[in-house]
Order: structure tokens, then C-alpha cells, then sequence
């Protein structure tokens, strides 16, 4: 495991998004993530993936659309079929 310099340790708790570095010899990017943010994302995007895992996510995508007055005829769809 490495430590964390100063500079990291600041930047990891005063930023809202995952921290980039850099590597200054090959230019290549890296992002810090939180051990917690890595699991999650790992579960999504690892072989464990679990569909439940993205139903907040499409909740919130679809949210306005489900909240059209439009919808109410889908609503009562069985209603309407008979």
C-alpha cells in the first residue's frame, strides 16, 4: 500500500469528484478513488454486476418522463384494455 503525500491527502478531501494524477514520466493519468467508490463501481462494471445496482440510476434517468401527465394511460393500462 503507498501513503498518500500531502498534497494527494488534501486534494482526496477537499474535492468532490476522484482526483487525477499524473505519472510525469510516461504522461499517463491515473484517478485516486475511495476504496468505498471502488468497490461500488467495480460491482458495476466487474463480472459480479447485479441489475439492482443500476436502479437508482435509471430511476433518475427516467424520473421526468414517469412524472408526464401522459403516462397516467399507461398507468391504468389494464383499465383501458378491457
Amino acid at each position: 500500500m503507498i501513503e498518500l503525500t500531502e498534497q494527494q491527502r488534501l486534494a482526496v478531501h477537499t474535492s468532490h469528484a476522484p482526483v487525477r494524477l499524473l505519472d510525469p514520466e510516461t504522461n499517463e493519468t491515473f484517478v485516486l478513488l475511495s476504496a468505498e467508490l471502488y468497490e461500488q463501481l467495480h460491482g458495476l462494471l466487474g463480472e459480479d454486476l447485479h441489475p439492482t445496482l443500476a436502479y437508482p440510476a435509471i430511476d433518475g434517468a427516467f424520473a421526468e418522463g414517469w412524472k408526464d401527465p401522459k403516462m397516467d394511460d399507461y398507468d391504468r393500462y389494464e383499465e383501458h384494455r378491457r
